[in-house]
């Protein structure tokens, strides 16, 4: 991949990543990035990230057939790689500059149903248990429960919150029952999960284990949506609801809300 001029490829992503760390970007971030960008070098066909054209990534793009999200991730990470090697002087101009825009898919929560939920509650170890209902109770990521800390639970003058260490190392502090916070203040001091991976488990195992608890097609991550659409249901607030989800727009809250149909249904009738 390596020529007499100008950048490798490995060259190029490594700085690259290295700007995205000091940015701040969580590690999952970086991960993800350094994965599409392996990929563009390896499948576009070009021996350094100078010679990729418009041509090049357009035909990479149509030749998959990824879903919108994932075909809108890849665009951003390629749009914002060829940006940085602009800013840094490796390239006058960027390449994909004029790469059409890929629309986001149409909001389809599938939130893990109630009855399912509380199935992988009861057949779950405490340990997988505790992380199911942070999932599910609670709203949190993979990597949020991954990095749950004793020290994180504390008591004000309303009740027990949370302390979730989320993307990018954002900081947000969620309400949790007194019963939740017991349990989490029990664990041994330190992280509630302990692991391998800077002294906790990794958020890819976190997902695995409560995975097996579910039934198909549901991960993880339709737990997130199954706590959004409850609390919405509750609330119907959804500004609440992106705060407790940790989303910086609540474009992205209202993919994970399932509109309840009685609500719509009511809207109709009182119109």
């Amino acid at each position: 991949m390596r020529t007499s001029e100008g950048a490798s490829w490995g060259t190029a992503i490594a700085g690259f990543l290295d700007h995205q760390r000091a940015a701040g970007r969580s590690p999952d971030t970086v991960a993800l990035r350094r994965t599409h960008l392996w990929r563009l070098a390896h499948e576009v066909g070009r021996s350094r990230p100078e010679n990729v054209t418009l041509d090049d990534v357009e035909r990479w793009l149509a030749s998959k057939s990824w879903s919108r999200e994932t075909r809108r991730s890849h665009r951003t990470t390629v749009r914002t790689f060829y940006a940085w090697m602009v800013r840094t002087g490796r390239m006058k101009s960027s390449p994909v500059e004029d790469l059409p825009p890929v629309p986001p898919s149409i909001p389809n929560p599938r939130p893990v149903p109630d009855e399912d939920y509380r199935f992988a509650l009861q057949v779950a170890d405490e340990r997988d248990r505790l992380m199911v209902r942070l999932a599910g109770g609670l709203g949190l990521r993979r990597g949020e429960v991954a990095r749950v800390h004793t020290d994180d639970v504390f008591q004000d003058l309303v009740g027990w919150s949370l302390v979730v260490h989320g993307k990018g190392d954002k900081l947000r502090t969620l309400p949790i029952p007194a019963d939740l916070a017991r349990e989490i203040r029990r664990r041994p001091s330190g992280y509630v999960f302990p692991g391998q991976m800077e002294g906790h488990l990794s958020p890819a195992y976190v997902g695995k284990r409560v995975r097996r608890l579910l039934p198909a097609p549901y991960s993880m991550h339709k737990l997130r949506h199954r706590f959004g659409s409850a609390a919405y249901a509750i609330s119907g607030d959804l500004a609440a609801v992106q705060d407790l989800l940790g989303h910086s727009s609540p474009v992205t809250t209202r993919r994970y809300v399932l509109v309840p149909d009685a609500a719509k249904r009511s809207i109709v009738e009182a119109l």
